[in-house]
C-alpha cells in the first residue's frame, strides 16, 4: 500500500509558531504566507500560523507580518502548536521553548547552531522520548542542503572526511582581501555594510559560528556525539593583505575552513575537528568559492568525493531550508512516520588538535647569506618533518634591509605537534630574524 498526502482539506489544519521574527524569520513568515497553497497540497494539511514570538510587539515589522499574530509570551505559544520553528539564535529561551515543544508533542525545527553544538544531546534524547521529528538543515550552511545528505544519503557510507567553507562573511572577507587588496577592518566594515556581518562581527571572524557548525557535522558524519568544545578553533583575525598577497604568488586561496575526518593517535581511531585560515591549492574546488558563498566537501569510501555549494546566508536562502524541514515534519504528522533520530553508536574518541596531519606554508625573514637553508633544513629534518618546496626571495621584495631575504618553505605532511616545535625551534636560530607567518596547507 503506497501512502500519499491526502487533499489539504481532509485533514485538520497543522499548527505552526515561530519563535523569532528577525530576518529570517520574516522570510519564514512570508514563505508560510504567500506559498500556503503550495504547502498544504505538499504537505496534505494546510499549515495555519497561530503565532509569531517576539520581544517586543510594538517594534517595526515588515508588511507581511500579521501584526495580531504576534506576542511576547512564547511559552504559551510553544504548547498549541504542532510544529514550532525556532528561530531565535542563542541557548536561553531558545533550549526550555524547544524542550517545552518537545513535551507537548510538537515536532520541532531550527536554525539553532550554537545550541545545537553545545546542547544538542539534550534535545535529541528528548524528541526521540517524546517520538517528534527534530529537523535542523538550515543551521549549517544555510540553503545548501547538507545536513540531509550527511544524515539520509550517505547513511550507508563511511564518510572519511568533511572539508567546507562554512561562514559567508568570513568568505567574502577574504575574497575582498585578494581581490581588491584590502585590509582585514576594511573588508569587514564592507560586509558590515552589506549585512554580511553584525555590528560584533566575533562569532564570524572568531571562528565561533564555524566552529559550531563543525561540530553538527561531525556528529552526523561520524555517528559520535561532538561539542563545540570539541572543536580546535583560531579565526582569521591575524591574517594580513600580505598573507592574502603570498597565497596567491604561490598558488593558493584563503580560506577559513571546517574541517572534521578520521583520524588516530597512539593507536586509538577517532575524530579530529578543527576551523582554522588555510592555503587551498587554486586547483581546488572550494578555491573558487566566492563572496558569502559556501561550500562543503565530503569524502566517503563509496561515494568518493562531494561537493555541496551554494548561498549560505541570508534571510531568504535560510529561509528556504527551514521551509523544506517544516514540509519533512508536518508530512510526518499527516503521513505518520518519523525522521531520523541522533546517531551515535560509533561514540569515537574526539582527538586532540595536535594529533591532525598537516601541511604548513612558513613564512620567514632570514640573513641572506650562504647556508642559512641548510641551517632552516637540519632543524625541520632534526623534528622529523620534510621539505616540498622552498621560494627565496630576494631581499628588494620583502624588505628594505638588504642584509635579509624571504624564505617561504612547504612542508610534507606531519603531525600538528611536531610542525609546531619545528617552527619554534626554527625561531630561534640566529640566522632568522623573525616568522612572518604559519599557514596550513589544506586540499592538496
Amino acid at each position: 500500500m503506497r501512502l500519499v498526502p491526502s487533499p489539504a482539506s481532509a485533514h485538520p489544519p497543522l499548527r505552526v509558531a515561530v519563535l523569532g521574527c528577525g530576518v529570517v524569520g520574516t522570510e519564514v513568515v512570508r514563505l508560510l504566507t504567500t506559498q500556503a497553497s503550495d504547502l498544504a497540497s505538499r504537505v496534505g494539511a494546510t499549515l495555519e500560523l497561530v503565532g509569531i514570538a517576539v520581544r517586543d510587539v510594538e517594534a517595526p515589522r515588515d508588511a507581511v507580518v500579521d501584526r495580531s499574530l504576534l506576542t511576547a509570551d512564547a511559552e504559551s505559544l510553544v504548547e498549541r502548536a504542532d510544529v514550532v520553528v525556532e528561530l531565535m539564535g542563542g541557548i536561553e529561551p531558545a533550549r526550555s521553548l524547544l524542550l517545552r515543544a518537545i513535551a507537548g508533542g510538537a515536532s520541532v525545527v531550527t536554525a539553532n547552531k550554537a545550541l545545537l553544538a553545545q546542547d544538542g544531546p539534550t534535545l535529541y534524547a528528548a524528541a526521540d522520548e517524546a517520538g517528534v521529528d527534530l529537523y535542523f538543515e538550515a543551521a549549517v550552511a544555510g540553503a545548501i542542503p547538507i545536513v540531509r545528505p550527511v544524515r539520509e544519503s550517505l547513511a550507508g557510507d563511511r564518510v572519511t572526511r568533511v572539508l567546507g567553507i562554512v561562514n559567508g562573511t568570513t568568505n567574502y572577507v577574504l575574497d575582498k582581501m585578494a581581490t581588491e587588496g584590502v585590509d582585514l577592518d576594511q573588508a569587514v566594515k564592507e560586509a558590515q555594510a552589506l549585512g554580511y556581518a553584525e555590528a560584533d562581527p566575533t562569532a564570524d571572524v572568531e571562528g565561533y559560528d564555524a566552529a559550531a557548525k563543525a561540530a553538527i557535522l561531525a556528529s552526523l558524519a561520524f555517528h559520535t556525539r561532538v561539542s563545540i568544545d570539541d572543536v580546535s578553533r583560531e579565526g582569521i583575525t591575524g591574517l594580513t593583505a600580505d598573507d592574502v598577497l603570498w597565497a596567491q604568488r604561490t598558488g593558493h586561496v584563503l580560506k577559513l575552513l571546517a574541517i572534521a575526518e578520521r583520524g588516530s593517535a597512539d593507536g586509538v581511531e577517532g575524530v579530529q575537528v578543527r576551523v582554522h585560515p588555510a592555503l587551498v591549492p587554486s586547483g581546488h574546488p572550494l578555491a573558487g568559492v566566492r563572496g558569502a558563498y559556501n561550500a562543503v566537501f565530503v569524502e566517503a569510501e563509496a561515494a568518493g568525493e562531494l561537493m555541496f555549494y551554494g548561498r549560505g546566508a541570508g534571510g531568504e536562502p535560510t529561509a528556504s531550508a527551514v521551509l523544506g524541514d517544516v514540509v519533512s515534519v508536518a508530512r510526518h504528522r499527516v503521513l505518520g512516520g518519523r525522521g531520523p533520530v541522533e546517531s551515535r553508536y560509533a561514540d569515537l574518541p574526539v582527538l586532540p588538535a595536535a594529533a591532525a596531519r598537516t601541511r604548513y606554508q612558513v613564512r620567514l625573514e632570514v640573513a641572506d647569506r650562504p647556508g642559512v637553508l641548510a641551517q632552516v633544513a637540519t632543524e625541520l629534518a632534526s623534528h622529523g618533518v620534510s621539505i616540498e618546496a622552498v621560494r627565496q626571495s630576494p631581499a628588494s621584495e620583502t624588505t628594505p634591509d638588504a642584509d635579509f631575504a624571504r624564505l617561504v618553505i612547504t612542508t610534507h605532511a606531519a603531525p600538528e605537534h611536531a610542525l609546531r616545535s619545528t617552527v619554534d625551534a626554527i625561531a630561534g636560530l640566529d640566522v632568522v630574524r623573525r616568522v612572518v607567518s604559519v599557514l596550513r596547507v589544506e586540499g592538496a
